[in-house]
């Protein structure tokens, strides 16, 4: 259910995670752009990690954080991926100088989107990722972003309501 142009999730589990995960993919097109905020170790990169290993048909496949590197490139069969950390930027030229927007048929996941003033507005989906507590595994997320395609994830999210991921 969308309240205030926002769909709120309980992520039980890792496995919930990564089920949520496969559901986003299943809407991805050339050009998303996917922002990822919240808390140190809510689970940003695992959330990246997932979707790209879904998305590569591989779960083993390598997925370095990109903290040093700032962008990991990634050449799927079927998309290209680029996956971003901004942190360590300190001005948006930077951004410019990564890449980041040179292939717009590219999906880009990117981390701390706020030191890039402008790219939350632009992004298909953004996600907060919070814990619940640190005694607890589970997560809350908080999605928004293009209406059309919320409300698609929002069915697909219903649909699969038996993977540990709970509406709220």
């Amino acid at each position: 259910m969308i309240h205030d142009d926002q769909l709120s999730i309980i992520l039980v589990s890792e496995r919930a995670t990564l089920d949520f995960a496969k559901m986003l993919y299943s809407l991805m097109q050339p050009g998303d752009i996917v922002t990822l905020t919240g808390d140190l170790g809510a689970g940003k990169s695992f959330l990246a990690r997932a979707l790209l290993r879904h998305a590569a048909n591989d779960p083993e496949l390598e997925v370095p954080s990109p903290t040093f590197s700032l962008v990991q490139n990634y050449q799927l069969p079927n998309q290209s991926f680029l996956h971003a950390d901004l942190y360590r930027l300190s001005d948006e030229s930077e951004a410019q100088e990564l890449g980041l927007f040179d292939d717009d048929q590219a999906v880009l996941l990117i981390e701390w989107p706020e030191r890039l003033p402008g790219l939350v507005e632009r992004a298909t989906f953004n996600l907060s990722l919070h814990l619940i507590s640190e005694m607890l595994d589970g997560r809350t997320l908080h999605v928004w972003g293009e209406p059309t395609r919320l409300e698609a994830l929002a069915h697909v999210v219903e649909s699969g309501s038996d993977s540990g991921i709970k509406l709220i």
